[in-house]
């Protein structure tokens, strides 16, 4: 029978309707044969309910007796939930559920809550397609009433616990985030669409030679481990670009970016913060040592500082490799995750400390490890802390942190132009925290990149992504390697256009940094966006519930 925790929450029954509440987002097929039946199955437990009961519960907004199992130990207030639930109306069309159901991110979500819903065939998948295009067609819209009428069977069968499992991936800020990233920018006519013979995603013709080195820092006793990617091509006409990897990783956790990169002329440095690095992730786990160290927040940007100084005087040693190749007065940083936010920092992001101890209570840490990581900082000494360093002329920031550590207004000091990427599937900075809000303080000249079924490590060096191993099935899957190499070829484009508004090459590259060049650049698994701004009502939606109800 059932447990006690299992009725500890309201999702005991919400579960029950979870296969059908959060899947009309997504499409296409058709039946003659439609629902009147819902049953719901628990181990041995059998219940149903008739498509007319659930009708008549929207008008008397008491749920059915016949599921009396399920609903008497709720309290009134979960009750009245679910009855409204039944009345919610989403706003999306069959052409809309078309694209959708073809992308990554839909296909996954499809195929998970397909494992909820019973059936004796092959074909459930198939069947929830049907049920969804039809009830979007149908005069009240797509709603949870419109998809069980249309579904291509006369008994729709939930599996309760496999439902639970699904809702606890599947709610409604994840959906949110696709609806959103998804209608990030208008769509034209790719006809409309001039396309420039310059293809900023295929590698340049230089050969691309790689420098180890690595710095002590004896004033904050550090040793910084760096490799440098260049070639006979590069020059102080292009910017030097440094690289700041994310919390627990490594230095080469975006390589073949750098490698991109160096191909076309540009000196790219990509630095090991031996506080936050692969290393110390290994000590966590181990026990041996908090998650980082609140000092982190500040060694990070100082890396960064301390390397730039370093690759001066390289730039001026004779017989060096480097010698009159490196602008280190011409920067751009790229950083990624933790790294993100120590690029916008650097950019002149202000950390702001005082409100995070407010803010850090345990149940908001708890939602993501991007918020968990920040909260760390909350044990700095001063409230708050600029670590603008002037030589940064650019920054990259790759699904970056920034929801906690800036505070109200500390991305409202960025001083130079800034590109943020944010994949809608990443649930370790989730995009409408970590990056959509912090990016609509931050001021233009600016860009924000939108990958629909991106992962937190789709932008990671395919080599170096062994992190999804041992992960649930439900929907924490990463999006990495061969599958996201549609994300990394779009990531280099956009990159090496970024590092180009810093040379004389400025014009030629602009177009790369455009919706019209994201939206060529979209495959069937991934659609892409870019925007400079976002509206009000954008914002707005990113906050809100993204549904109506129909009273």
């Amino acid at each position: 029978m059932f447990t006690q925790k299992s009725w500890k929450d309201f999702k005991v029954f919400a579960g029950v309707f979870c296969a059908v509440a959060l899947t009309p987002f997504f499409v296409v097929n058709t039946s003659a044969q439609a629902a009147d039946t819902v049953v719901i199955r628990y181990g041995p437990l059998e219940e149903s309910v008739s498509l007319e009961e659930l009708k008549k519960s929207t008008e008397t907004g008491k749920l059915p007796a016949s599921l009396g199992t399920y609903t008497k130990r709720m309290t009134e207030e979960q009750r009245r939930f679910l009855v409204e639930g039944l009345k919610i109306r989403i706003p999306i069309n069959v052409i809309t559920l078309d694209r959708l159901i073809n992308t990554q991110i839909g296909t996954t979500i499809l195929s998970d809550v397909s494992t909820a819903i019973s059936r004796r065939d092959q074909a459930g998948l198939q069947a929830m397609k049907g049920g969804l295009v039809l009830g979007a067609n149908s005069p009240q819209g797509l709603s949870i009433l419109s998809f069980i009428a249309a579904y291509p069977s006369q008994r729709l069968e939930i599996n309760l616990p496999q439902a639970l499992t699904v809702a606890r991936s599947l709610n409604g800020g994840f959906i949110r985030t696709q609806r959103f990233m998804f209608g990030l920018s208008p769509q034209v006519n790719p006809k409309d669409i001039k396309v420039a013979s310059l293809d900023p995603t295929q590698g340049g013709s230089a050969q691309v030679q790689t420098l180890k080195l690595s710095f002590n820092d004896q004033k904050r006793q550090r040793q910084i481990p760096l490799d440098v990617y260049f070639s006979s091509a590069a020059s102080t006409n292009k910017p030097v670009i440094v690289f700041s990897h994310g919390w627990g990783s490594v230095r080469t956790d975006l390589r073949y970016l750098a490698e991109h990169l160096a191909s076309h002329g540009y000196v790219v440095a990509a630095l090991e913060h031996p506080g936050s690095n692969e290393t110390s992730f290994k000590a966590v786990n181990q026990g041996k040592k908090q998650l980082v160290a609140p000092q982190e927040f500040l060694d990070r940007p100082g890396d960064v500082s301390f390397i730039l100084d370093e690759l001066e005087k390289l730039n001026q040693t004779a017989n060096s490799p480097l010698q009159g190749k490196l602008a280190t007065n011409n920067v751009m940083v790229v950083g990624y995750s933790f790294g993100g936010g120590t690029a916008l920092a650097l950019a002149g992001g202000e950390l702001q400390i005082e409100n995070l101890k407010q803010r850090c209570q345990p149940n908001l840490a708890k939602d993501n490890l991007g918020e968990t990581l920040q909260c760390v900082a909350q044990a700095l000494p001063e409230k708050t802390y600029q670590l603008r360093d002037g030589r940064i002329k650019q920054a990259i920031a790759l699904n970056p942190t920034t929801s906690l550590m800036f505070g109200e207004t500390g991305l409202t000091k960025v001083q130079i132009p800034t590109l943020i990427l944010s994949s809608s599937a990443d649930k370790i900075t989730p995009p409408l925290t970590e990056q959509v809000m912090g990016f609509a303080k931050i001021p233009s000249p600016k860009w924000l990149v939108g990958v629909v079924g991106g992962s937190h490590l789709s932008v990671v060096d395919p080599s170096l992504t062994p992190y999804q191993e041992g992960k649930p099935p439900i929907l924490n899957k990463e999006v990495t390697r061969e599958q996201a190499q549609d994300v990394r070829k779009f990531l280099k484009g956009v990159t090496l256009a970024m590092a180009a508004q810093l040379t004389p090459e400025a014009s030629q590259y602009a177009p790369f940094l455009t919706s019209d060049y994201a939206q060529i650049s979209s495959t069937r698994l991934f659609p892409l966006r870019t925007v400079r701004e976002i509206s009000p009502e954008m914002i707005q939606e990113a906050q809100g519930p993204g549904m109506t109800a129909n009273k």
